[in-house]
């Protein structure tokens, strides 16, 4: 009978035996010797923001390790808590404005906490509500992240560490999509795993599949630098935080909601970058670009902007105030949430709980002696009023509906309850938009419409026809509609292999002109405002879409996605 050892299995055991007896002895020693309280690291989530408190070499060499941080209160594992080391570990904390509270740990115990510095270089100095990203490490992986792939593996890589799981991923898919400009990342639980996704250009595209073990550290990650309660999963949660990166403050808005298999994470990305948009990029096309300057410049008047959530009305609206800007005329806005700050312009965030909403917030902005007004949202007849008011007392007032096109503006406020005849005289400019990806330069493919897609073209090109609108002044060949040619999306690196790059406007507006003005005392239909609005000779959402369609800046099955192309 030959017997074998397994000496590699015997230390293992030895050594799981010997910090058992070191996690037993202190047990013993801190509430009977020292009159502090044990604690064993090894097993509990370590705050990255509490080991910002003392740096690795100090903590070493004092042999302590925080832990917990909430607030001022710092929680701090200390290996011998005589009395003289706890009074100047306490003067040490607390010169550094915290307020300490000691426990009695191993040094195993210790040394699992001090591991955690690798991760340092990622995020520094940080406080809850704020994460500073200004270490060499983010910024290189910044650099080195072109596509959603290069994310993917890159967490992928921080998956083999588990001790440095949580913060590496998190800042990893923060940092990542702040490379390819993406506005949200999405963590999913579903039955078998945690599905990441992000928000690239208005579309969702997996990244890849984590573990419920990482996503619950996320969780608790995310749930302590936002401001929000840990230990409450069964409702709902609104939080933010701040990165700061090379100067630039970038604001991430957090929404946590419960569901079947673990709470579903929405980080939603607002980097000033990305959002601020100069009005001359949004694609406005040039006749309806001279509308709106004449219309924005105007010292009094209403400007409303419709669109289903996500289709770039704030952008517009930024952009307008962008415009007009100057130190001769004071701008007020009232917005929910403030999606990036304006130079020069008072902004104020609505307060629901606080009883501060649009209404209170407009009325309370009309105290200020404003020339310019933005109300982020109309959602009431009182606050759908009060605007109308305040165009009509010589303030210039810009806000949003929601309407499913220029053309439904009017109806919506009288269904306010706003007097159709004070409309007449405060409504200036109803504007309708929505997003569509633009066709990658580097990939996009010219392709010769199907037979749909080419009797759609020509019937929507022979109806603007007939209202007197020629497509040539908008840089299209019009010359023969049997030789149409369109672009398709094809796919390349540079583009996340998706065949699109960056997004803009397609548009529509009805001037309150003469003829719109007679009609609005008679509660008039969409149907008669579009008649008359199509005289005015502007391109509407159907057409604008297909110009951009036929210069190849976009596909058709784009502008098909966001725009009723066979609305007759």
């Amino acid at each position: 009978m030959v017997i074998y050892f397994d000496e590699e299995k015997q230390k293992r055991e030895i050594d799981e035996l010997r910090k058992q007896e070191e996690e037993d002895l202190v047990q013993i020693l801190a509430e009977a010797k020292y009159g502090v309280t044990p604690v064993n690291l090894s097993g509990m989530p370590i705050e990255i923001d509490a080991i910002r408190s003392i740096d690795e070499k100090e903590a070493r060499g004092l042999e302590v390790a925080p832990f917990k941080i909430t607030d001022k209160d710092l929680d701090v594992g200390v290996r011998t808590p005589s009395k003289d080391t706890i009074d100047k570990l306490t003067k040490y904390f607390t010169d550094k404005g915290y307020i300490p509270h000691f426990y009695m740990a191993s040094l195993s115990s210790l040394e699992k906490v001090w591991d955690r510095y690798k991760e340092m270089s990622f995020a520094v100095s940080s406080k809850v509500g704020t994460v500073s990203i200004t270490g060499e490490e983010v910024k290189k992986i910044i650099e080195n992240i072109k596509t959603i792939e290069d994310i993917k593996k890159e967490i992928e890589k921080n998956e083999e560490d588990k001790i440095h799981t949580t913060s590496k991923i998190l800042e990893t898919a923060i940092a990542g999509a702040i490379a390819i400009d993406a506005s949200d990342i999405h963590f999913e639980p579903e039955e078998k795993a945690v599905r990441v996704r992000f928000r690239l250009d208005g579309v969702l595209h997996n990244v890849l599949d984590i573990s419920y073990d990482i996503h619950k550290f996320i969780n608790s990650r995310i749930k302590l630098i936002s401001g929000l309660k840990i230990t409450n999963t069964s409702i709902a949660q609104d939080g933010r935080f701040s990165i700061y990166l090379d100067g630039t403050e970038i604001n991430l808005r957090i929404s946590i909601m419960p569901g079947a298999y673990g709470e579903s994470i929405v980080i939603r990305i607002l980097n000033p970058k990305t959002i601020r948009v100069e009005l001359d990029d949004l694609g406005i096309e040039p006749k309806l670009f001279d509308l709106f300057m004449y219309q924005i410049k105007k010292p009094n008047g209403l400007i409303l902007l419709t669109g289903p959530t996500g289709s770039g009305k704030t952008t517009t609206l930024y952009s307008f105030l962008q415009r007009i800007y100057s130190t001769e005329i004071k701008i007020i806005t009232i917005e929910d949430p403030i999606e990036y700050h304006l130079d020069g312009i008072s902004q104020t965030q609505t307060d629901n709980e606080k009883g501060y909403t649009f209404l209170e917030g407009l009325r309370s902005a009309l105290r200020q002696d404003p020339d310019v007004i933005m109300v982020g949202e109309i959602r009431d007849n009182e606050t759908a009023k009060t605007a109308v008011e305040s165009a009509l007392t010589g303030h210039l007032v810009f806000s949003t509906l929601h309407t499913n096109n220029a053309a439904g503006v009017i109806p919506r406020l009288i269904d306010l309850d706003v007097n159709p005849k004070i409309l007449v005289s405060a409504l200036s400019l109803s504007i309708a938009q929505r997003l569509v990806r633009k066709l990658c330069v580097h990939c996009k493919k010219e392709k010769t419409p199907n037979e749909k897609e080419l009797k759609t073209i020509k019937k929507i090109w022979a109806e603007a026809k007939e209202y007197g609108k020629d497509f040539t002044n908008y840089g299209v060949n019009t010359k023969d509609t049997d030789e149409i040619k369109i672009f398709e999306p094809v796919g390349c690196e540079k583009c996340n292999m998706t065949g699109f790059s960056g997004r803009m406007g397609i548009f529509e507006a009805i001037d309150n002109n003469a003829g719109i003005e007679k009609i609005i005392p008679n509660n008039p239909s969409e149907r008669e405002i579009k008649e008359i609005a199509k005289k005015q000779g502007y391109l509407d959402m159907k057409e604008d879409g297909v110009v951009k369609i036929l210069k190849g800046i976009t596909s058709y099955d784009e502008v098909a996605s966001v725009v009723d192309l066979y609305e007759e």
